[in-house]
């Protein structure tokens, strides 16, 4: 059979082909079809839908907007974006599309770094509800899934019966089987268990025109379909024998070797890698494999990634589950990006790695397997570590699997891009492959940092292409071409792994020949004779050049920020691109950053969400009112400023600076809300009462406790009614530091070692500790001297200016951190260490500080100037551990509530060095915000959020606690959230630390 005598059973009224895969004559024409009659069409779909299905139905500017771009290139703003709740809801919303004759487009976690997850047309979200585990049979070693069933959570499924799912994307926690089926997904550990089509059993699918099938090995069944795939593959066998390369990991276009009487005559697998273009799958039966239960890993150094990539035949036949490689480029970059990064200093010598995984019964079993690897390649390596610590394997894997993020972005801001993504060639000619590759870069003019699955010679890579310019599209365009006849002449695949989507669909022709690509579109045509499945895909493809994000997204807003971006050159629409769509900050139990999405699962939650709609704010199309869009300002409401995704997010997205970005700019010449008056203004109110005496203090403090009182004075300021007002101490530690010296009020320890014999510190006296907790300011300023310094208080009060800057009032918090770094000058100017207390005024000062007053020679200063407690504490560990050895009694344990701004801007690695050295049993709870985030939980509207981000983690581990355990919370947000749930008294590091010492 051909495709030619398929495409004529295509009815009349759909229109051609290659029309419709352009997405020239839609129905609804295009998402950007504003005329009347579409946007009729557009609310009578929405409408029928609304009907059709219990699922969310999504047609508003913003789903639109957060769904139009995937991990790729490419950019498709959605017809509308739908979330069936089951296998019906997706049977009623296909016919209704059906009946509309509008394309669909099956959706997992939207990761695909191809293009292929994004389109003009009705977007299925299939991860939202359709995501369960159905049954795990052991005997049989597979589990029946869902299509939006998360890898990690198979994964997981398995593990009770020493079984798992073989694939593992980087993606692995995130990714959903689904997706994974739709791309043919590999990852790590591929050497070992290979492909997704090599886990697929059974797949049950719908067709476009609502044929429900269940499709397996040797199952050529009855109906058109079925017997028109038979044809396919009998008539193409010696084309497809002559013509399809032996590659372990050869996944550009359709699976026609499947159709083969050698493969088991297999439509499930010949279905694995059609990127949604012919059926959407409702469920899957997957095979699971043996899972070793214990792990190590063996790092390999080379002299570069060329002699790693050379020796890989020489560590397969060690047997091992993964080989992955890695040039030294990702190690810089990850070096430059994140300065307080320490994992990657463990790596061997070299300039070139692998990582080999080995498994055994038992740890020991599985660590001598990676010394034997270790051993084998001694002759070769520059040399070698072995680990086999779940902790630090799993340090050493983060690396490797966020090198596609971390390679987005250069220290300097440069931009760096997918497209030729993951090409593959058989491994033994991977290292002569890696030279000739690097030769067509330069001759390109393109730099690339690469890394990926060398043992089975695919290469990941983000390369600096100019995609803002005619002539660097032209340049991108030359490259791919020659960059594809490169591979092809190494026999190998130009996608390994991620799939063809838009970015080099248009390839394949030089890949295999005409009769093959008609091939194709004629299996595509059997499964979707109407075009209507992810158009403009695989076949009669969209050309690679087309539909660019930063194109079709270029901004129309004048970039013109209020503050600095100096990491984005200066422009904040460079910001917005920063995001690439990996989606490691939309899933559940995301680490620090997203907590309101951790809460509430809406993708406007996630870093990705927001990100996507300031993009297409600053573009102007979907999202059109500029800084004054309420589409942006609903989602950026419920952003805690946490800063978690500063450091947590692979490229760096610092959506607590985009937000006060964004807050300066909608309100410029405006009235604000009163949270930003009352709660924004914070340290002057303080200000103010602190000058008051403590009598008047302690009425203020009675009056607040009062109820109609409180209610009052909570409507006016905008605090939810839920809050109480937090008490104010009668004098502030600056007031009692002033009159009676900075100890006073707190006993110093006596460590033998004589005041000011190791110079001078000058204590940074926040507003937080000042005016609300100044006990841990007398204990911070004890042990300080009991190491032998001589504490200094500034002459004046000093502010960093956060609460003013978390509000967008930018203005002001220059003036004020201006005035403080005046204040602040003479020390640092002689290098006394400047000791902060309170970590968000510490971040503060080193971070934002930056943005506000980046022309300000002091700000330079703050940089190495500016410590925080532990990090003084930590040099003196010797001393710590004297003392600590002198106290009786059991150890003190602790819970560890580690403050955001802490983990994101100032790392945690001196605390945990200090606890150790005091004798403190410490668990740490890395576990995300405390939900209060300065004025975010006190803000009327915020409170349910609030709580629920403390009760994942912070408050049920509070309660399960035995009563002598402390809370070691150095942020007053944390402190104040665990007091006002009623918890217990929270301590800081330096009250900690003082009762230590003194014994």
């Amino acid at each position: 059979m051909d495709a030619s005598a398929v495409t004529a059973r295509r009815p009349k009224a759909v229109g051609s082909v290659s029309s419709r895969a352009r997405g020239e004559t839609l129905s609804l024409d295009s998402a950007r079809d504003t005329t009347d009659a579409g946007a009729e069409a557009s609310r009578a779909l929405e409408h029928d839908l609304r009907r059709a299905i219990g699922g969310a139905v999504r047609f508003d500017a913003s789903s639109r907007a957060m769904w139009s771009a995937d991990a790729s290139n490419y950019r498709g703003i959605p017809i509308g974006v739908i979330s069936p709740r089951d296998a019906a809801d997706v049977e009623a919303a296909m016919a209704v599309c059906r009946s509309h004759d509008v394309p669909v487009l099956p959706l997992g976690s939207r990761t695909s770094i191809a293009g292929q997850a994004v389109n003009t047309a009705v977007a299925f979200d299939l991860r939202t509800h359709m995501n369960k585990i159905v049954e795990v049979d052991p005997a049989a070693r597979t589990a029946r899934v869902q299509p939006g069933a998360v890898c990690d959570a198979v994964r997981d499924a398995g593990k009770p019966h020493g079984l798992t799912f073989g694939p593992d994307p980087s993606t692995h926690n995130r990714c959903t089987i689904g997706g994974m089926i739709g791309n043919n997904a590999c990852g790590s550990h591929s050497v070992a268990w290979g492909k997704t089509v090599d886990n697929v059993r059974t797949l049950d699918v719908l067709t476009y025109r609502g044929e429900k099938l269940t499709v397996g090995p040797n199952m050529p069944g009855s109906g058109t379909i079925p017997e028109a795939l038979r044809d396919l593959g009998e008539g193409m066998a010696e084309t497809i024998r002559g013509h399809f390369p032996e590659l372990t990991r050869r996944v550009s276009g359709y699976n026609l070797d499947q159709l083969l009487p050698e493969a088991g005559w297999n439509m499930a697998k010949a279905l694995v890698g059609t990127e949604g273009t012919c059926a959407t799958t409702l469920e899957a039966v997957v095979d699971l494999v043996e899972s070793p239960p214990a792990r190590a890993l063996a790092v390999l150094g080379f002299p570069d990634a060329y002699h790693a990539a050379d020796n890989v035949m020489i560590v397969r036949e060690q047997g091992p589950l993964t080989i992955e490689g890695m040039d030294a480029g990702l190690i810089a970059s990850l070096r430059a990006l994140r300065p307080n990064e320490t994992t990657s200093r463990m790596l061997p010598e070299g300039k070139g790695w692998l990582y080999v995984e080995t498994g055994g019964a038992t740890r020991a079993e599985a660590e001598a397997a990676a010394q034997a690897v270790a051993k084998a390649m001694a002759p070769y390596t520059t040399g070698h570590l072995v680990v086999d610590d779940p902790r630090q394997m799993q340090q050493l894997w983060r690396i490797r699997e966020e090198g596609a993020g971390l390679l987005t972005r250069s220290p300097d801001g440069g931009e760096a891009w997918p497209g030729w993504e993951d090409a593959a060639v058989p491994p033994e000619r991977f290292g002569a492959y890696l030279r000739e590759f690097d030769k067509v870069l330069e001759q390109h003019g393109r730099k690339g940092v690469y890394y990926g699955h060398f043992g089975d010679g695919c290469l990941h890579v983000r390369i600096d292409f100019d995609l803002l310019t005619k002539p660097g599209v032209a340049n991108f365009r030359a490259f791919m071409t020659d960059a594809a006849d490169l591979v092809v002449a190494h026999g190998g695949s130009l996608s390994g792994e991620h799939g063809d989507g838009q970015a080099r669909a248009e390839l394949l022709p030089r890949m295999y020949p005409k009769e093959v690509i008609a091939g194709f579109e004629t299996f595509k045509a059997i499964w979707d004779p109407d075009e209507r499945m992810n158009p403009g895909r695989v076949t009669r493809p969209a050309t690679m050049d087309e539909n660019l994000r930063v194109q079709l997204g270029m901004p129309t807003m004048r970039d013109k920020p209020i503050l600095a971006f100096a990491h984005d050159r200066g422009s904040f629409t460079r910001a917005t691109r920063r995001c690439l769509g990996v989606g490691k900050c939309a899933i559940e139990g995301s680490g620090v950053m997203c907590p309101s999405f951790n809460v509430t699962g809406e993708e406007k939650h996630s870093t990705r969400g927001r990100a996507r709609l300031l993009f297409e704010m600053a573009n102007g199309e979907i999202i059109k009112d500029g800084w004054q869009s309420d589409e942006v300002a609903e989602a950026l409401d419920l952003c805690l400023s946490c800063k978690g995704c500063k450091s947590d997010c692979p490229v760096g997205v610092d959506m607590a600076t985009y937000k006060t970005e964004f807050l300066a700019q909608r309100y410029k010449r405006r009235i604000r809300p009163i949270t930003h008056y009352s709660m924004g203004a914070l340290p002057l109110w303080l200000h103010l009462v602190g000058g008051l005496p403590a009598g008047v203090v302690d009425g203020l403090n009675r009056l607040a406790r009062r109820p109609r009182l409180a209610r009052l004075v909570k409507k006016l300021g905008g605090i939810a009614q839920e809050r109480d007002i937090p008490p104010i101490a009668r004098e502030t530690f600056t007031a009692t530091a002033g009159a009676r010296g900075a100890t006073a009020g707190a006993r110093v320890p006596d460590l033998g070692i004589p005041q000011g014999s190791r110079g001078r510190v000058l204590l940074w006296t926040d507003t937080f500790t000042d005016h609300f907790d100044p006990v841990i300011g007398g204990d911070a300023a004890a042990v300080l001297t009991a190491l032998g310094y001589t504490v200094e208080l500034p002459p004046r009060a000093v502010c960093c200016g956060l609460t003013w800057t978390s509000t967008g009032q930018v203005t002001t918090a220059r003036a004020v951190l201006a005035r403080s770094l005046a204040a602040i000058a003479p020390w640092l100017r002689e290098g006394v260490p400047v000791v902060g207390l309170e970590p968000s005024c510490t971040a503060a000062l080193r971070s934002d500080s930056a943005e506000l007053l980046p022309d300000d020679p002091m700000v330079a200063r703050l940089r190495d100037g500016v410590k925080t407690f532990a990090e003084m504490l930590s040099a003196h560990a010797d001393d710590l551990s004297s003392a600590a050895a002198r106290r009786t009694g059991p150890a003190p344990e602790v819970l560890v509530q580690v403050h955001c701004h802490q983990h994101a801007e100032l790392g945690t690695e001196p605390d945990r060095g200090v606890l150790d050295a005091l004798g403190v049993q410490a668990t740490i709870l890395d576990s995300g915000c405390c939900g209060l985030a300065g004025n975010f939980g006190f803000e009327d509207g915020h409170y349910d959020v609030s709580m629920a981000c403390a009760e994942r983690v912070l408050l049920p581990e509070l309660r399960a606690a035995a009563p002598s355990v402390d809370l070691l919370a150095d942020g007053f947000s944390c402190r104040t959230q665990v007091r006002q749930a009623g918890e217990r008294e929270p301590v800081h590091l330096a009250q900690l630390a003082a009762r230590v010492l003194r014994g």
